[in-house]
């Protein structure tokens, strides 16, 4: 694989992962209004804002990752040209690096902090409003179901930002570079076509099919 192809490997991946950072927070508002605001969910929530809220997700993400993969592609590289890990990803590319890449590791974090930590601040802060109001519904039939509304998210968002925070924030050195390479398969592999399954999983006419598909295969 070429230098070119290398970095357009990595700059569709990152712009993936940073699009759905920021599209799980803008899904952390939906289930945040749903459950502490439902009188004015309708009003709020509705196609256009859905439309708007993903294209300036990926939008954003498409700029700010441009001008660090450009920044990037300006370094130096002297073999050996081989990277230890399944994919291109930034840290393995740096290292092939013979120039000073200190400044740029700080514009990557700084990057990190707008399209990782920030949705994941906002997220938290989300599901604590929804947690305390979860908590003062006094039947148990009604927190069950103000629960289930966000139960969906909240499952895509503990593996995703979980595998993410393990490895990019542990230090990967001998056996914890395997264990990070084997992480990375679930936020760039596992969460992404678990996602379809884990989000239907609440819908009724998904669940009456599934029903009947496991019928026919067991009859």
């Amino acid at each position: 694989m070429s230098l070119v192809a290398c970095f357009s490997q990595f700059y569709v991946f990152a712009n993936t992962e940073a699009s759905e950072c920021l599209i799980l927070m803008v899904m952390s508002y939906d289930r945040y209004l749903a459950i502490c605001n439902p009188l004015r969910y309708n009003s709020m929530i509705n196609k256009g804002f859905c439309v708007k809220s993903v294209i300036v997700s990926w939008l954003l993400s498409f700029l700010l990752l441009f001008k660090n993969e450009f920044d990037a592609y300006k370094f130096d590289f002297c073999g050996p040209n081989v990277i230890d890990h399944f994919f291109c990803d930034l840290p393995p590319i740096l290292e092939l690096s013979c120039s000073d890449t200190s400044i740029y590791r700080i514009q990557v974090s700084l990057f990190g902090v707008i399209v990782v930590m920030f949705p994941f601040t906002m997220i938290i802060v989300s599901y604590v409003f929804i947690i305390t109001t979860i908590l003062s519904i006094q039947s148990i039939s009604g927190r069950q179901k103000a629960f289930s509304t966000c139960s969906s998210h909240l499952t895509v968002v503990c593996i995703f930002f979980g595998s993410l925070f393990s490895v990019y924030m542990v230090p990967t050195n001998g056996e914890l570079l395997a264990i990070s390479k084997a992480l990375s398969l679930l936020y760039t592999v596992v969460t992404p076509l678990s996602n379809p399954f884990i989000y239907s999983l609440r819908n009724k006419d998904f669940r009456i099919a599934f029903q009947k598909l496991k019928q026919f295969l067991f009859i």
